[in-house]
């Protein structure tokens, strides 16, 4: 064996893992491994304008491919704790990046030392493990074991905080024989599907839910394998959109309080059987548990053993990584149709799509300003199937999650639990460095945007393009929505006279101006007619400059956007609904 710098081993593994793309900034207390990421000339690296941005391009770039672990890189103090939105983002919606610090030496950790904070203790609630490596020789089984758990079970973000000293100490290593931890997955027994496939055939109107673990899986295939076989209509929830094609038959919409679709809680209303696989039961999917629960019998497969009875008791629960149960189900199934033992559920079927073809909302509005419903319109008609979609909080998400169209699994990539402002932007230049062969939307608020705006300098500097639209009304949309229960519209206008840019007319920030001093190109669209053109151009400046490209549209001040406040039975519709095609032209199904 031979002797090398603690950081040189961990770069070397990283390298052994497959996780060779990171993002960071680099410091005093790091640069020890930024060193050797430099001598080993294996490891990519971006380099972020916020540690915050860094934490969330990994998380972008971990959603994008099956297998993908990003890493995010930081110095000591500050970084460490700027990262920790990402870290808790990352937990939250059981994303694998690993975060790796630096540290003040092992002897200065109890001196109060610049910068010396106890970044482990912090970031251990959100993580699966954070760790200060104390001794220099336990950098390769830590690295063993992050790996380890990133991957198995219900997938999760690792930190790890490495003192200067450690960093600097020669061990003796060789990566030759290094092997990563095989992963450890739970998988159903035979007996528990045939148990929960013999209550399903006792339902008359069943349904799947379909949650992210089937896209962590990297089952979807399966799970409309499955749908197909039974002929039984499949929710999908909002981490899960894209697991099944929205065009699909048996595509029934999502279900819940906000980013849900009229027909989607209206099949969940109807069922009266429940199949739900990778989900949990989020509150903003459930809404009040009695009416969500009432009258149905529900299964709940999940590969996290507390995720079972956590919202409420199911009536049969498994422990299973989705793939391996989907595809015993699949088999079952077959087994159990070539012998005639399946009920014939296709009225119930036909049920759920013609809900679909004719509970819809309006979006073909020719309001000037804009009325946000009509930009989802024209996004459909602009981007194809193979677009990937991130975005992440306000009623630019909740919107677009009720008009937009996913056709595959990683295709709308959400932040769905934490939600953080800022997202976004960072979120989908980690996706567009993880496939730049698709074309990357992003989309936010004006607010959104604003939080991490000085990340597009990231995608002028290292030639990442994608197209952002931003749905500029000047507001904080969802808060001031949410206000109108306590009469009041406070401190939620993010209006004012732009000085430098009168042409705005009180409409605040110039988002094109600095879009365009970060380096980028930027376009303002005040007519829905424009849209079409507007996309077209920042799709060929994407080709030419290869850089991110903002498509602002200037929306009315105020819309409020369909959500119930507690029960998805009560969703308040605030605009009209749609009752001929025209009204709803990129709608996939529709019909009077």
């Amino acid at each position: 064996m031979s002797k090398m710098r603690a950081v040189d081993v961990a770069v070397a593994i990283l390298e052994k893992e497959g996780a060779t793309q990171t993002f960071g900034v680099p410091g005093a207390a790091i640069n020890p491994f930024y060193s050797a990421m430099r001598a080993h000339g294996g490891i990519d690296h971006i380099l972020a304008r916020h540690v915050e941005g860094a934490s969330h391009m990994a998380e972008g770039f971990t959603r994008t491919k099956a297998g993908n672990i990003g890493v995010c890189i930081g110095t000591s103090g500050p970084a460490g704790t700027d990262m920790m939105t990402g870290l808790y983002s990352a937990w939250a919606d059981s994303t694998a990046i690993l975060c790796i610090t630096g540290q003040a030496p092992v002897s200065k950790l109890h001196k109060e030392d610049f910068q010396g904070v106890d970044i482990a203790s912090i970031a251990a609630p959100v993580t699966k493990m954070a760790v200060t490596v104390l001794e220099a020789g336990q950098v390769p089984g830590v690295f063993q074991k992050a790996f380890y758990l990133m991957r198995s079970g219900r997938p999760g973000p690792v930190l790890i905080d490495l003192p200067i000293d450690v960093q600097l100490t020669e061990i003796e290593f060789d990566i030759d024989t290094y092997e990563p931890l095989a992963v450890a997955r739970p998988a159903a027994s035979v007996a528990q599907l045939k148990k929960a496939l013999s209550m399903l055939l006792l339902a008359k109107r069943p349904v799947i839910i379909a949650g992210g673990g089937v896209i962590n899986a990297d089952a979807s295939e399966q799970l409309v394998q499955l749908a197909e076989v039974l002929n039984i209509p499949v929710i999908p929830t909002l981490m899960g959109w894209g697991s099944i094609p929205d065009d699909h038959r048996l595509a029934a919409g999502m279900v819940g309080l906000m980013t849900s679709h009229r027909y989607g809680n209206a099949t969940m209303l109807e069922s009266d059987f429940v199949l739900g696989i990778g989900n949990r039961w989020a509150n903003r999917h459930t809404g009040g548990l009695d009416t969500y629960t009432k009258g149905r019998t529900f299964i709940h497969i999940d590969i996290e053993p507390t995720q079972i009875g956590r919202i409420f008791s199911p009536d049969f629960g498994i422990v299973s990584d989705a793939g391996a149960a989907l595809a015993s189900l699949v088999e079952l199934a077959r087994e159990c149709q070539a012998h005639g033992g399946l009920p014939d559920w296709e009225s119930w079927v036909e049920s759920c799509v013609h809900r679909k073809n004719t509970m819809q909302r309006k979006t073909h509005f020719d309001n000037v300003p804009i009325k946000p419903q009509r930009v989802y319109e024209e996004m459909n008609r602009a981007f194809g199937t193979e677009t990937r979609y991130v975005t992440t909080i306000g009623l630019s998400q909740i919107a677009g999650a009720q008009f937009l169209n996913v056709f595959h699994p990683r295709h709308w990539i959400n932040c769905g639990q934490a939600g953080p402002l800022g997202w976004t932007l960072p979120a989908a230049l980690g996706v567009a460095v993880a496939d730049p062969t698709k074309t990357v939307v992003g989309l936010s608020g004006d607010y959104d945007f604003q939080f991490m705006i000085e990340e597009l300098a990231v995608g002028a500097q290292f030639h990442i393009p994608y197209l952002h639209v931003v749905v500029n009304n000047s507001y904080l949309g969802l808060i001031r929505q949410a206000q109108r229960r306590f009469d009041m519209d406070y401190q939620v206008s993010l209006a004012f006279e732009n000085i430098n840019s009168p042409e705005l007319e009180g409409y605040g920030v110039d988002h094109v101006k600095v879009a365009e001093g970060l380096g980028c190109k930027a376009i303002r669209v005040r007519e829905a007619d424009d849209l079409q053109a507007a996309f077209a151009q920042a799709r060929e400046w994407m080709v030419e400059f290869r850089v991110p490209v903002v498509v602002e549209v200037i929306l009315e001040r105020v819309t409020n956007i369909s959500m119930a406040a507690a029960e998805i039975d009560a969703v308040t519709e605030f605009e009209a609904l749609a009752e001929t095609a025209a009204d709803v032209p990129t709608s996939l199904s529709f019909s009077v």
